[in-house]
Order: structure tokens, then C-alpha cells, then sequence
């Protein structure tokens, strides 16, 4: 009987990191395969002989999964996020073989994590299904320091680079994937143009949303804070009724104008890697003219969170990752969508109007608690992009890997992440 770890790894982040990752693995002697959907994930991983060029179309690629599963041995599949049509094909095969699926996302407690789950994650992750008392009882004792969340992402310069360098490979060196389409509605050339002119226009969107934050610092109004995703961020997509977020938009500014009072603010604070394809300030300045509310709703591209969020009455967000961060400071959260810190503790329940006439307050002490549940288990200190976040990733993930059962078990205690980030 062959009991040798077999993983088979789809599609990862931008960059080096599966590659790196798949190494590790083998020098633990573990077999490891690769599918490439297109240029881009060749590039990135290399010529091997472990790599398999998939060139079919979407109604092939269930069938020769099957195939690869079967004649590769595979027990182990290993992806990066678990919407996209070929990974949510991979974990329902997995799930009916009895294989262990992988999951990699951003960190929960971002920036300066990673999130690793067994089956899947965010609004399919089992922390859905584990209350803030389950949370408690299965905490290792004695571990109580709690870091506080850094401000800013440690590796966005590389992480808009690899984006960039990706769709360059995908557009001008696919010819041996004729059938690739990517899982986004927005076509690859556009995305790469995009990926490219924000890497370009750095330096310029820092001044200016430095300018736009430094005039609401000075202000002296109270606000709160609209914390906006990616339109195409698999949590927006598939774990919220929202079809766009011009939807978004409107349901904020429409529940501020009727509960807010007359002299607060509304600031909507984009995405770090918002690359222009919606015009949200042109959304933002037409649904507020249209509610007489113009002057008192402001926008802010990317950049620092806690620079605004530290003075913020109140938040609001779909299901924004970032909505942890107005948690940690005992700021009232309101959320739209599926989120894995939905929990009645701390996230309020309140009508958006009332919310922002009297939002009530988070349990601190409960998040505290789920936050460090979530630092003992799943989130492991490094980032995907960065040489120095992927060597700090490295020292632990292959160990959780191999472990028998995912980070929220209890057996796997001993492999908890410490309570630390990269410094």
C-alpha cells in the first residue's frame, strides 16, 4: 500500500510562493504535482517535470481532474481560495475521495499573516460554525499577549509587481493555452494595463490620499468609515447579496442620510489595490449629490487604515477583512455579507439608520478572545509576496501541512502559530 503524501497544486498568488512551497514539501518526502492553467502559472513555477500543462476547456477540466487525481495518487490538493470554478471543482472531488484539500487566502488578521484552512475558507470556512464559547474552551492556556495589528500591507509593492508580471505572461506568451479564460469578468489585457499604470502612478496616489486624509484629519467632524472591497474579491462575490458595489454605495449613503446626524461625516475608504476599473469617486459624488449630502461624503484611495480608522465613530463594510481592525479597537462594525468575525458578540445587528444614529459597541473582550483563537490557529505569520514574508511562512506551513488534521483541531494544538508578528 503506497502511503506517500501526493499534493496536487492548482492555482496560488501571484509569485514564487507555490513554487517555494512545493520544494519544501518534496524535501520532506512528499510528492508534488502541478497544474498550470496558463503562461503565468508556468512562469512562476518553473520547467519541471512535476508540472502539468492543462489546455482543455471548463467542461473538460472535471474529467481530467479525475484523471490526475487517479493516475498521479493524488491525496492531498492544495489551492488559493476556493471560489473560482476550477478550485470549487477540485474541493467537490476532494470531498467525495476523501482527499485533504489545502486552502490559502490572505490573512484574517491582515497584513501581517496568512490564512491556512482545511476545506475551505471565509464564508466556507469552519470558523462559520465555531462560537466565540467554543473558542474559549479550546484555547491554550496561558497565552494571552495579543499583538496589535501593524497599520499598513508589508509587501505591496511586490504584490502589484507579481500581479503585473502574471497577466504580462498571460498575455504575450499564452499561445500554448488556447482555451484559458480567466475566472474574472474583466478581460486579461485590461487587468494587466491596470495592474501596471497603478504600480507606475504609486508615488501620485500617495500624495493625494495623503492630501484627502490629511483634510478630513483636520476637519474636526465626527465620521465613520466605509471600508470598500475589490469588485471581483471572491468574499464580495460569493458571500454577499451584492451584485457590484455601486449596490454597496448606494445602501450606505441612502442609511446615513436618514440616520446620521446632520453634522457627521461618511468616508469611504478604498481598497489598497483598487485599480480604477469602477469610478468610484464619480459613483460616491452622484449618489450623495442625489441625497443632498455632497459636502459631509469623502473618499480616500488605499492607503493607511489605522491613520483614519482610529478616529472613526463607526465602520461599515461588506465583509471586508479589514473590518477586524475597527473590532480591535472597540469601534461599532456593521456587515453586509458572509464573514468568518460574523459573530452576535461583535458585529451589530441594528438597522444601517439606527447604526448610525447610536451604533452600539462590540464585546470587546469576546473579540479579543476570537482573535487570538485565530492567531493560535490558522493564521501564520509571512506574506505571499515578499522574500522575507515567504521564508517566515516556510518555518511552519509545511509542518501544518503534513499534520493529520487542520489548524482549528485540537490535536494540532502543538502546531499553533505564535503570538507574534514579522518584524
Amino acid at each position: 500500500m503506497n502511503t506517500q503524501r501526493n499534493f496536487l497544486f492548482l492555482q496560488g498568488p501571484h509569485g514564487p510562493f507555490f513554487r517555494q512551497l512545493g520544494r519544501m514539501l518534496r524535501a520532506a518526502g512528499a510528492g508534488v504535482h502541478r497544474v498550470g492553467f496558463n503562461a503565468g502559472d508556468r512562469a512562476f513555477w518553473g520547467h519541471a517535470p512535476n508540472y502539468i500543462p492543462y489546455r482543455g476547456d471548463q467542461d473538460m477540466w472535471p474529467e481530467t481532474l479525475a484523471q490526475i487525481i487517479t493516475t498521479r495518487q493524488i491525496t492531498d490538493i492544495v489551492i488559493y481560495g476556493d471560489t473560482r470554478p476550477i478550485h470549487a471543482e477540485a474541493v467537490k472531488q476532494a470531498k467525495t475521495a476523501g482527499l485533504k484539500v489545502h486552502v490559502f487566502e490572505e490573512g484574517y488578521l491582515r497584513p501581517y499573516w496568512v490564512t491556512y484552512e482545511r476545506s475551505g475558507s471565509n464564508g466556507h470556512s469552519e470558523l462559520m460554525n465555531i462560537t466565540v464559547d467554543q473558542m474559549r474552551t479550546r484555547l491554550a492556556q496561558g497565552a494571552t499577549d495579543i499583538p496589535t495589528p501593524p497599520s499598513h500591507w508589508g509587501d505591496m509593492r511586490q504584490h502589484i509587481f507579481y500581479g503585473a508580471l502574471y497577466h504580462w505572461f498571460v498575455m504575450f506568451r499564452n499561445s500554448g493555452y488556447p482555451q484559458f479564460r480567466p475566472h474574472r469578468a474583466l478581460p486579461i489585457r485590461r487587468e494587466a494595463i491596470l495592474y501596471s499604470k497603478r504600480l507606475l502612478l504609486m508615488p501620485f496616489l500617495a500624495a493625494h490620499r495623503a492630501y484627502a486624509t490629511q483634510r478630513i484629519k483636520a476637519g474636526g467632524y465626527p465620521y465613520h468609515i466605509a471600508l470598500l472591497q475589490l469588485e471581483h474579491d471572491a468574499s464580495f462575490q460569493a458571500h454577499s447579496s451584492f451584485e457590484d458595489t455601486h449596490a454597496f454605495l448606494k445602501v450606505v449613503i441612502d442609511g446615513f442620510a436618514a440616520g446620521a446626524p446632520a453634522h457627521h461625516h461618511l468616508v469611504f475608504k478604498a481598497h489598497p489595490l483598487e485599480s480604477g476599473q469602477s469610478p468610484l469617486r464619480r459613483m460616491i459624488r452622484e449618489l450623495s449629490q442625489s441625497k443632498g449630502i455632497r459636502d459631509r461624503v469623502h473618499y480616500v484611495r488605499g492607503g493607511k487604515l489605522a491613520v483614519l480608522l482610529d478616529q472613526a465613530r463607526s465602520a461599515v463594510t461588506v465583509n471586508s477583512t479589514s473590518g477586524q481592525q475597527a473590532l480591535w479597537r472597540g469601534i461599532p462594525l456593521k456587515i453586509f455579507g458572509t464573514a468568518v468575525y460574523s459573530k452576535p458578540e461583535f458585529v451589530s445587528d441594528q438597522p444601517l439608520p439606527a447604526f448610525f444614529a447610536n451604533p452600539t459597541r462590540p464585546d470587546a473582550q469576546a473579540y479579543r478572545d476570537y482573535r487570538q483563537f485565530l492567531l493560535q490557529t490558522s493564521q501564520v505569520p509571512g506574506g505571499f509576496y515578499s522574500k522575507k514574508g515567504r521564508r517566515q511562512l516556510m518555518r511552519q506551513l509545511v509542518d501544518m501541512m503534513l499534520a493529520p488534521d487542520g489548524p482549528y483541531s485540537v490535536r494540532n494544538r502543538s502546531l499553533a502559530t505564535p503570538l507574534h508578528a514579522v518584524k
